[in-house]
């Protein structure tokens, strides 16, 4: 007997136990054994994961041993088996629910509906992604909506959200277009329209399947929709027609079973559920058995027949005896008497057939303690009593109770020292036979030590090409995050971006992040020239926002803070609008090349909805450095408009004036080497505390006192929480630890009362910028 972390654990040590068995006796055959779960479904996956084929390539300590045994699983329930009625029980699961987006993802990713429409892995994805764009969230049409009492929001069905992608189909989301309720999705390629029409065509058809699986009727009504869902919806290859044979077959002896009652009562669709699920669920066959692979199969009747070993699996509290649920249409559980079928004394009976079937060794596995606290739970009843059984019935040679010889408590992991012990866990030698979890054990035993720096000296130079002539655009981003430049260009690591999910609910508040974009699309409407009116109404029909007077409060408080940025950033754009491009001959040879956008006459004038941070005044500063080195004359400014840091609904403004042309490009080759320096290590230089250290040594404080300063801006901006500053100094980052990790600077004769790498970098950066700007709050 084996006590277990859980049922994925079970599945693990019956490997070991199998194997070990197979060792000890070489005439013991796969054939020989039989493996008995009250939960079969459950298990299935497990087994699947745990004794998988091993690679034909894979070498002897690569792979485990019981990789390479063949197993079959027996009993599992047509639902599990054949796609097709899996599809069907599908149907009638969520015909009286809300159908939410997910629901209908996932039929689309199911195989008879990907057979019958043609559709791939990427085009599946693709639906996935038109899913979360167009704002889909549940509900076919407002019909489905109106059996839960609000037909009248149209947002968010998938009516709606089809309206908005075949839209996207004819036109382009440009100038905040739309024609009636519906906005154009900006994300149809020419590409897309056949799959944009099969989604279409899928979504059509689920509406008229799930309509006809409503109300009452008889069941050749019921049938017979059933029936043409499977036309409508479900496909299959020419190899697996077996599939639709069975299924329709099933269908008949559902629809047989219920004119056999007589009368031909009208169902409602629970009745419908409850005919079919008697027959899709698992069911005791004769298919698996002796056919020279390991058999696993449900507990049930005639399933004890005699083998050498018999493995029961899953034998825990409350999982087994399997309990009889109270059912409002069976009487005889209203009023039970003494000869009536109980579930729970046939399992009883089960398990004493399934003991007395074992001619040479019984296993028995339950779950022992709990995988996640460790917790002591206790077996099955059924094996309770066997276990006291044993006790009255013999001792150890030390006088112990016999549980103690024949109970296996397992660790919880498979690297754990007690698997590789001789006799650690009731077997004569090892437990386990898995050699790379044995290497892993082994090398548990080293000492353990603290994680060390990200890098132990700063890389050398880059490939050349990566320094060559640079690009203006690519010069800012680096120079925003240098970390996040070192990581991908340098060392080519991308971290994982958190990815959208389909949603079901509609949407009652936006986060900070949400009310950014949909502001940020409001800004720039405005700075369009397009109405502000008519970019509410475009909003409100992107599926975003809460529906109906939500939406239109929140989109009421946003317009009241795009409007003062607009207006401010209008002042200085008389001008019309035009694109510079620009060309920088460095003092190394090389070339800063790009395009400055958003110039107005002589000035570089931008709006962004965030609150005016570092990084917007940065970006500003190296486009005026390129114009005004490129133009060799100092006529040019850069105005940047954002939010206020307050919590009023007013604009900030950033104004630069350029420099002299031989300094402006002094100070962008100077932005330029600390790019360089960027990919070779990860510099300690995050954009807002670094400024807020600078400025507050440009106004007299002392290094300590402007340390605080950066540390609170650190924190306040979030820069700490950063993904990859956490990449590279820890979870636990602060802005003292950027510090120690790199002390003492390497920057020679910049600075000299800076005492730390940092308040050197921060300077070199910001200082000049410092001296050029002006900053005020209107």
């Amino acid at each position: 007997m084996h006590a277990c972390h859980g049922r994925s654990r079970q599945v693990e040590v019956l490997r070991e136990v199998l194997i070990g068995l197979f060792d000890a006796e070489p005439t013991l055959e796969p054939r020989d054994v039989i493996v008995l779960c009250p939960d079969i479904e459950a298990v299935a996956p497990l087994v699947a994961a745990t004794f998988g084929l091993a690679p034909d390539d894979a070498g002897p300590h690569e792979v485990h041993p019981g990789h390479s045994l063949r197993v079959r699983l027996a009993d599992r329930s047509l639902r599990q088996t054949n796609p097709l009625l899996s599809l069907v029980s599908r149907l009638l699961e969520i015909a009286d629910g809300r159908v939410t987006a997910s629901d209908v993802v996932d039929l689309v990713g199911s195989e008879p509906v990907r057979r019958r429409f043609r559709l791939g892995d990427e085009d599946v994805d693709r639906i996935r992604e038109w899913a979360v764009e167009s704002g889909a969230r549940w509900g076919e049409d407002r019909a489905r909506r109106e059996r839960f009492g609000v037909g009248h929001v149209a947002q968010g069905t998938w009516e709606t959200s089809l309206d908005r992608i075949l839209l996207g189909a004819a036109m382009a989301e440009e100038d905040q277009r739309y024609v009636g309720s519906a906005l154009p999705l900006d994300d149809v390629d020419s590409t897309d329209i056949a799959l944009a029409g099969r989604l279409a065509e899928v979504v059509d058809r689920l509406t008229v399947v799930l309509g006809s699986l409503d109300g009452t009727g008889p069941a050749a009504r019921w049938f017979d929709a059933l029936d043409r869902a499977l036309d409508l919806l479900g496909g299959t290859a020419p190899a697996d027609l077996w599939q639709e044979v069975e299924a329709r077959a099933v269908l008949d002896e559902a629809r047989r079973g219920a004119a056999a009652a007589g009368g031909d009562p009208d169902l409602r669709l629970p009745d419908v559920r409850a005919l079919l699920s008697r027959r899709l669920r698992g069911r005791p066959t004769r298919a698996g058995f002796r056919t020279g692979a390991l058999t696993m199969c449900s507990l049930e009747p005639m399933r004890a027949v005699p083998h050498r070993v018999v493995v029961l699996l899953g034998m825990d509290d409350g999982a087994f005896p399997r309990g009889s649920r109270a059912d409002g249409d069976d009487i005889l559980l209203r009023d039970p008497l003494v000869g009536e079928r109980d579930r729970r004394t046939e399992d009883r009976q089960l398990f004493l057939d399934a003991v007395t079937a074992a001619t040479g060794h019984l296993v028995v596995l339950y779950s022992g303690a709990d995988e996640r606290t460790g917790a002591s739970r206790p077996p099955a009843v059924p094996v309770g009593e066997l276990l006291d059984a044993l006790d009255g019935a013999a001792t150890t040679a030390d006088g112990d109770p016999a549980r103690h010889r024949v109970l296996v408590r397992h660790p919880l992991q498979t690297v754990d020292e007690r698997n590789f012990t001789a006799g650690a866990l009731g077997a004569p030698g090892p437990f386990s036979y898995d050699a790379v979890a044995h290497r892993a054990a082994l090398a548990g035993r080293g000492d353990r030590t603290a994680p060390g720096a990200f890098l132990a000296a700063p890389l050398g130079p880059p490939d050349p090409a990566m320094l060559a002539d640079l690009d203006l655009d690519e010069l800012v981003r680096d120079l925003e995050h240098p970390v996040r430049a070192f990581l991908r260009r340098r060392l080519g690591l991308s971290l994982p971006a958190e990815a959208q999910d389909v949603d079901d609910h509609l949407p009652l508040t936006v986060d900070g992040l949400g009310q950014w974009v949909v502001g940020d699309r409001l800004l720039a409407a405005a700075l369009a020239g397009v109405d502000l009116d008519r970019a509410r109404g475009a909003e409100l029909r992107r599926g975003a926002l809460p529906p109906l007077r939500l939406g239109g409060a929140l989109l009421d408080d946003l317009r009241g803070r795009v409007e003062p940025i607009a207006e401010t950033a209008r002042r200085h754009t008389s001008a019309p609008a035009r694109t510079l491009d620009v060309t920088v001959p460095l003092p190394d040879g090389r070339e800063v090349t790009g395009t400055v956008a958003g110039v107005h006459g002589d000035v570089l004038v931008r709006a962004v909805y965030s609150k005016l941070a570092a990084k917007h005044r940065l970006r500003a500063w190296v486009q005026l450095l390129a114009v005004t080195a490129a133009s060799g004359t100092r006529a040019h400014s850069a105005v940047t408009v954002g939010r206020s840091p307050s919590t009023r609904a007013l604009a900030a403004i950033a104004t630069m004036t350029a420099p002299a042309p031989d300094e402006a490009l002094e100070h962008l080759a100077e932005l330029v080497a600390l790019r360089d320096a960027a990919l070779s290590e990860p510099l300690p230089l995050p954009s807002a505390a670094g400024c807020a250290y600078a400025r507050a040594r440009d106004a007299g404080d002392l290094p300590e006192q402007a340390l605080l300063t950066a540390d609170r801006e650190f924190r306040g901006s979030y820069e700490n929480l950063d993904d990859h500053h956490r990449y590279v100094w820890g979870d636990d980052v602060s802005l003292g630890l950027l510090l120690a990790a790199d002390p003492v600077g390497r920057e020679g004769g910049w600075w000299p009362d800076e005492g730390t790498r940092f308040g050197v970098l921060a300077r070199r950066v910001w200082q000049p910028l410092i001296a050029h700007e002006r900053t005020e709050t209107v």
